[in-house]
């Protein structure tokens, strides 16, 4: 025997609630504007956006909170303003840390290239421009040969380098 009683609806009800009843029980099937009520299953095309507040909506929730007094009134506001209590401390810690400089959002994603960024691009250069500097001196020491020296050939096939 079941411990569950299931109407039209595939509705579940315990088997007590019947029998407290008295043994029988009524649910009235749903009709179709009942059903057009209920949200989309499918997934939203739209992807969901982070919330960003701004430094004055973080200083005033701050200072509301920190003039509650009674019990649960710290979790009223967060209800109404739709809060999480994270947020609180997180808000509290960047007050502290920079007063109002602090409560402004930081921009997130890769940081811009800084001070270091640009002294290891130097360093880099500087590297690659000795490299060049030292191929260029062994190109002109290459060159200079080329144009003093000459190469001629005697009657018995034998090279001979005269300098000039």
């Amino acid at each position: 025997m079941s411990n569950v009683v299931k109407n039209t609806d595939s509705k579940q009800f315990p088997i007590a609630a019947v029998a407290r009843s008295g043994g029988s029980i009524h649910i009235p099937p749903r009709s179709a504007s009942a059903a057009s009520d209920d949200p989309d299953p499918e997934v939203c095309a739209e992807r969901p956006r982070r919330r960003k507040f701004s430094a004055a909506f973080k200083m005033r929730i701050l200072d509301a909170v920190d003039a509650c007094s009674e019990p649960g009134e710290v979790g009223r506001i967060l209800r109404r303003e739709g809060l999480y209590s994270s947020h609180l401390k997180t808000w509290r810690d960047q007050r502290d840390a920079g007063a109002k400089a602090g409560l402004v959002p930081k921009k997130r994603g890769r940081k811009p290239a800084g001070v270091e960024a640009q002294s290891k691009e130097i360093d880099r250069l500087k590297r690659e421009n000795e490299m060049l500097r030292n191929q260029l001196h062994k190109a002109e020491l290459i060159i200079n040969i080329q144009k003093n020296w000459h190469f001629d050939e005697s009657r018995d096939g034998q090279v001979v380098l005269r300098v000039s």
